[in-house]
């Protein structure tokens, strides 16, 4: 005995091509935004503003100022633990934006393997 659903309804012909559409359409839509995080820049400072750091949506490091106030030739480790810090926090910052915008693209789908 053979059922017959509703064209539409139940993963019929017509509601697999609206579903591949769909994933068509949210596949360059997250191509499109990707292209455009990875225009963004970001700056992250860290040590109350003694370090900064300019990054771009492709995790690249643009620039780092330091404070000639930090400078210390007789404690370097306080420095490089201060950059360390500013890098750290800039490449989450851009792994942040990146998530939530993609996040806005998706939804509630919860797909594996997306950001």
């Amino acid at each position: 005995m053979k059922v017959r659903l509703p064209q539409g309804m139940g993963g019929g012909p017509s509601n697999m091509q609206s579903m591949l559409k769909q994933a068509q359409k949210m596949q360059e839509d997250m191509q499109a935004k990707q292209a455009e995080l990875e225009e963004c820049e970001y700056e992250v400072s860290s040590g109350g503003g003694v370090v900064t750091v300019k990054i771009n949506g492709k995790k690249e490091i643009l620039s780092v100022k330091i404070d000639k106030e930090v400078i210390d030739p007789d404690d370097p480790e306080t420095l490089e633990d201060l950059v360390t810090a500013a890098v750290n926090e800039a490449i989450k910052k851009v792994e942040a934006v990146s998530a939530d915008e993609m996040q806005k693209i998706t939804g509630t789908m919860g797909l594996p393997g997306m950001f």
